[in-house]
């Protein structure tokens, strides 16, 4: 019998009570992943709204993304569940892909030959670092091998190895557009973990670099890129948004039985029958054996359930998890967020001097400079279908704010608009009001991944595993972006499925791992 249809089998046997807390992708990915299996599932959102940090919008009556607005579709899996949901047709690789680096004043076109940053020699870097900086980097081939041990902050590693230029001026603002964080404080090993372990591996940080590249050519187009036309695209957009695709995951869950609530905060677990020795591997092992249960409290009423996937932030996850799993409940109490404002402008493109003067998708702007927006989206060149919907306008974006610039956030929306238009001046000469602007705060929005990130969420997790049929997800684990929070909810619901079948009365021999 195949994995699947071990779950499936399940499922025919009356199928487990389910409840996921957290409606954003990783908690909907999961809700999916167990609905399709023929689990009774239950989504309870505590917001007014699905999707968490993917948000369809318009401006200027116009849709676009005001938050996420792409996906690496080298991983299958949220390429994956937009095909399962029906927006296969609608994936859509960028119109170009080309951007710039606003540095000292200049845009200067973005390197190539680096991974996320950081080059395999001097020459990849010319044009955007001084002179010295250049050599300084060819120095990294001179260098003795540097012992990294189990984690190293990769602006700490890159700036020993090839000085500090090529991290403020290359690996930050790559970085900061991912996790609106520093480069000295995050982990390699989390954030770029193939870098880490070809630098384990090779003597120098440029052959380490090298042999990323040489792995990442040697690797075919994946099958979801392939099957939907993507070819080896690094990333994708959805036709009409990103921020679409919650909204079809939820109603691929409401089509196959399952419940969906907003506006439901979960207030508190509780476990049935296991009043002592929570949170131990012992009385984990005793709940199962006794069939004892989920208690799911919310506002308006409690849900006794088989199972729970937890996938909201660390910090409810924490709140939540406190009298159950302490030790996991103070591991996710200490991690950080980052918050951030995207800036969306729509212009008319009559009124534009020079739309040649924004070159390509946009820029990053390298925080040393000390400009307030860290970097530019122009989605109508990004994005055929946001130009294909509004041919007449021409719509971008900035983003203001990163870990420990919070009060940036507390700035009005008009203060935003100016600051973000006095800086695209600067950078692009471009001097047209906008005709429309929206202001989206995402407040704790990013989660940092310090040095030690991944040996944290290991100890979160060995002790969460102690407590029967509950999991986690979501962003703050293994990874920010889409594919990786689908890839989570997905582990989620699989661990879930796969211990019910181990400890079901009547355990089917052929079961085995979902896939």
């Amino acid at each position: 019998m195949s994995p699947t249809n071990a779950h499936e089998q399940q499922a025919q046997g009356g199928g487990p009570d389910v409840v996921v807390v957290g409606g954003g992708i990783a908690g909907l990915a999961a809700a999916h992943r167990l609905v399709t299996a023929g689990a009774r599932v239950t989504l309870l959102e505590g917001g007014d709204r699905l999707g968490g940090k993917l948000l369809a919008g318009e401006i200027a009556g116009a849709p676009v993304d005001l938050g996420a607005e792409s996906l690496l579709a080298r991983r299958p899996e949220a390429v994956a569940l937009a095909a399962q949901v029906g927006l296969g047709d609608r994936l859509q690789t960028p119109a170009t892909t080309t951007a710039s680096v606003w540095s000292r004043g200049e845009l200067v076109p973005m390197p190539k030959g680096h991974v996320m940053g950081v080059p395999a020699d001097g020459r990849a870097v010319e044009g955007l670092l001084s002179a010295e900086s250049v050599r300084r980097v060819g120095r990294d081939r001179e260098l003795p091998p540097t012992e990294i041990g189990d984690d190293v902050a990769i602006g700490a590693y890159v700036a020993e190895r090839m000085g500090h230029e090529v991290v403020d001026r290359l690996v930050e603002p790559l970085l900061g557009g991912v996790y609106a964080g520093d480069a000295y404080r995050i982990s390699m090993k989390a954030a770029v973990p193939k870098l880490f372990d070809a630098a384990r591996a090779h003597g120098t940080l440029g052959e380490a670099v090298r042999a990323v590249q040489r792995a990442g050519a040697a690797t075919p187009a994946d099958a979801a890129g392939a099957a939907t036309g993507l070819g080896g695209a690094a990333f994708a957009g959805i036709r009409g948004g990103i921020g679409t695709l919650p909204g079809a995951v939820a109603d691929a869950i409401r089509a196959a039985g399952g419940t969906i609530l907003t506006g439901t905060p979960v207030t508190a677990l509780r476990r049935t029958g296991t009043e002592e020795g929570a949170g131990t591997a012992e009385a984990g092992a005793e709940a199962r054996a006794s069939g004892a249960r989920w208690q799911v409290v919310t506002p308006r009423r409690t849900y006794t359930v088989d199972a729970v996937v937890l996938a909201t932030p660390a910090g409810p996850a924490a709140a939540l998890l406190a009298g159950h799993a302490p030790a996991a409940s103070a591991e996710l109490g200490a991690v950080e967020y980052a918050s951030m404002a995207l800036v969306t402008l729509a212009f008319r493109r009559a009124d534009l001097r020079d739309p040649a003067a924004l070159p390509g998708s946009g820029f990053l702007v390298p925080p040393v400079d000390g400009r307030t927006v860290k970097a530019s989206t122009f989605s109508s060149q990004k994005w055929g279908w946001v130009a294909e919907a509004a041919p007449d306008l021409l719509i971008l974006r900035t983003s203001v704010g990163r870990h420990g610039e919070e009060e940036q956030l507390r700035r009005e929306d008009a203060d935003l608009v100016d600051v973000s238009l006095k800086d695209l001046a600067a950078a692009t000469g471009l001097a047209a009001r906008p005709v429309a602007t929206t202001v989206t705060r995402w407040i704790d929005g990013l989660p940092q991944y310090p040095v030690g990130h991944l040996a944290r969420v290991e100890r979160v997790r060995t002790a969460v595993a102690a407590l029967p049929a509950l999991r986690l997800a979501g962003a703050a684990y293994e990874g920010v972006g889409i594919p990786a929070c689908v890839a989570s909810g997905r582990r989620a619901a699989d661990e879930i499925l796969d211990e019910i079948i181990a400890t079901s009365k009547t355990p089917d021999p052929g079961a085995g791992h979902c896939p």
